[in-house]
């Protein structure tokens, strides 16, 4: 991952932990979802994304999201590596894991910068 994309992705992260602290849990989701968008054609980042997903799952007791995260855990850092991401996806159990979705705007412009 460029480090500029970097600074972006570990910007939505720190968000996300902030969040989670505050207990604005619908926030904290939100930001992940976008860590997921930033950092989905990188294994390592995808990957970490997918983890605390995982742990989300957990915390809310959500069977189909400690699921959807466990198949995207042993799927997501392989599909980074032969560029097989569907762009946009935001990473969730309640998304089909191959679906493409509407970047945000700000998030676009982001991954313009650093990956043009």
């Amino acid at each position: 991952m460029p480090a500029g994309l970097k600074k972006h992705f570990n910007f939505e992260i720190s968000q996300y932990q902030s969040n989670l602290q505050k207990r604005d849990f619908k926030s904290s989701w939100n930001y992940l979802e976008r860590a997921h968008i930033l950092g989905q054609s990188y294994p390592l980042e995808h990957s970490k994304v997918h983890w605390l997903m995982l742990k989300e799952g957990f915390r809310r007791k959500s069977l189909k999201e400690i699921l959807g995260q466990f198949l995207r855990l042993l799927t997501g850092g392989f599909k980074s590596l032969i560029n097989l991401v569907p762009i946009g996806n935001t990473g969730g159990a309640n998304v089909a894991p191959l679906k493409v979705m509407e970047i945000p705007y700000d998030l676009k412009m982001i991954l313009t910068k650093y990956l043009s």
